[in-house]
């Protein structure tokens, strides 16, 4: 029985139409979000692009490892949430969703993105927290209203030259990375935190918050260690 179980959840559960439209709730502005969050899925399931006509859609917090090309389907959205899954990518047609707002994608395993974030030019907020890039498409500069990027957490080793081109910039959150600066010479790295904005706890899922909170003390106690010496 324990074999067929961890089966079962390496599969995922399955969604049917009509337990997608049971997820469909207005918010308190008027706006249609389609809310899958916290339902054990591995796949996006291709019933739900029958209710491509939404405000916002949010799959986050799952088991999904590929975001399907139907995703531009849903081309009235202006939120995506997908952040806590297993993304390793991002699809090109996500370049699409032209009304899109707020993109999260936090607490995956992105490697890379497309260039075709560039396309989104309406987006406001981006979250790429908890992931591991080392990089950014030169296209994000193409983002003029770009407010927020959420890039804690990942592999920077500089702070990506394409963000000095977006006027709009408010906050950016690189803590937690391991950026290099003129005076960790003869060093591999030193560890940047605390130098620009962080992002609110309120914004975080239980998940993400609890991961921060570990990292962070971990990086308390080898300063600690450090400053022992």
């Amino acid at each position: 029985m324990a074999k067929g179980k961890k089966t079962k959840q390496a599969k995922g559960k399955t969604i049917s139409l009509k337990v997608a439209q049971n997820c469909v709730e207005l918010t308190l502005d008027g706006k249609r979000r389609l809310d899958l969050s916290f339902k054990e899925v591995a796949v996006v399931p291709k019933c739900i692009q029958k209710l491509c006509e939404m405000d916002e859609l949010d799959l986050s917090r799952n088991m999904i490892k590929t975001v399907p090309d139907f995703i531009d389907s849903f081309i009235t959205i202006s939120v995506l949430d997908l952040h806590s899954n297993y993304l390793e990518q991002l699809p090109v047609t996500i370049g699409r969703l032209q009304n899109l707002l707020v993109l999260n994608v936090c607490n995956n395993r992105l490697t890379s993105l497309p260039s075709e974030l560039g396309l989104l030019k309406k987006l406001h907020t981006l979250n790429l927290g908890m992931n591991q890039l080392e990089a950014l498409p030169s296209s994000i500069a193409a983002l003029k209203e770009l407010c927020h990027i959420g890039l804690s957490d990942n592999r920077f080793t500089r702070v990506p030259g394409c963000l000095s081109r977006l006027q709009k910039l408010e906050r950016v959150n690189l803590d937690r990375n391991p950026i290099l600066t003129e005076d960790a010479a003869g060093q591999e790295s030193l560890m940047m935190t605390g130098r620009l904005y962080l992002v609110k706890e309120s914004v975080l899922c239980e998940v993400c918050l609890n991961r921060c909170q570990t990292e962070r003390k971990k990086l308390e106690d080898v300063a600690n260690r450090e400053g022992t010496k």
